[in-house]
């Protein structure tokens, strides 16, 4: 069971990787006002959250405790990422005020989940 965790873990590094590169490689055309949410961006947050149920799932199936809450807030979190991304993914140009709270949110996913035990 530690491998599929594992396993799992990994995709969702990979996941928040996308995602958050996505709008590391951005910063520049966010200056100029061109920025926009690129499909890795989506498939980043996607994963994650795919990744993230399968997580919780296994770590429950393992007799692990979960932190409830501290997966709620993740996933409330990532809910706002996922439906801004989704809404906007077609649109030539984002807002720069929009864009950076993808990427604050992001950062603040990373932070929740590193620092918060």
């Amino acid at each position: 069971m530690d491998v599929l965790i594992n396993v799992f873990v990994a995709l969702h590094i990979i996941g928040i990787g996308a995602l958050l590169g996505g709008f590391l490689s951005q910063m520049k055309a966010m200056g100029a006002g061109t920025a926009r949410f690129s499909p890795g961006m989506l498939h980043g947050a996607l994963t994650m959250l795919v990744t993230g149920v399968a997580l919780v799932g296994l770590n429950q199936a393992d007799d692990q405790t979960v932190n409830n809450i501290k997966i709620g807030v993740k996933l409330a979190i990532l809910v706002v990422i996922l439906g801004l991304v989704y809404v906007k993914r077609d649109e030539e140009t984002v807002d720069k005020p929009l864009f950076g709270a993808v990427g604050g949110l992001t950062v603040a996913n990373i932070f929740i989940a590193t620092l918060w035990t």
